[in-house]
């Protein structure tokens, strides 16, 4: 086990070492960067210098955070707006970075995003109450707003 130095460079240096080998795998909000350095018993003084470096430096961005998040769930997992803002919550983004994040995702990429996942999933539009309620459900489960959802089964019909 590594003892705690009273030179406050040392633990410095060596909240940074934690932090890079942190961000190393992927990016980190601040709060899971913050959650990580107090898991490794670092003080809390300590930890304010080491996150105020890392976002000087641009390591930590929770608004980049979130907007790569975003794009990268919608077109890539094919969630909705709802689950994405559940997830980005859980990870500790601020709100005001979630709506951002979310803004710029658009309502008309979101109907685009429910229709292709019902493209990739459904063979054929549903025929009838039980299939709609179905692929409502899938959209739902995937975060989509009720209403995108019954838009989403409503387009599919018609293609």
């Amino acid at each position: 086990m590594r003892t705690v130095s009273a030179d406050p460079e040392l633990r410095l240096q060596h909240a940074l070492e934690v932090a890079h080998r942190y961000l190393s795998h992927r990016d980190r909000t601040v709060a899971e960067m913050r959650r990580q350095l107090e898991s490794r018993r670092v003080e809390p003084e300590t930890i304010e210098q080491c996150l105020a470096m890392l976002l000087d430096q641009k390591y930590l961005d929770d608004a980049r955070y979130a907007q790569l998040f975003a794009e990268d769930r919608r077109r890539l997992d094919g969630w909705g707006t709802e689950r994405i803002e559940r997830r980005l919550i859980h990870y500790g983004v601020p709100r005001a970075e979630i709506a951002g994040a979310l803004e710029a995702l658009g309502p008309a990429d979101e109907l685009a995003a429910a229709l292709e996942v019902l493209r990739s999933r459904l063979q054929a539009p549903p025929a009838d109450d039980r299939e709609r309620e179905r692929a409502l459900g899938l959209l739902v489960r995937r975060g989509y707003e009720l209403e995108v959802a019954y838009d989403a089964v409503r387009a599919f019909g018609r293609d």
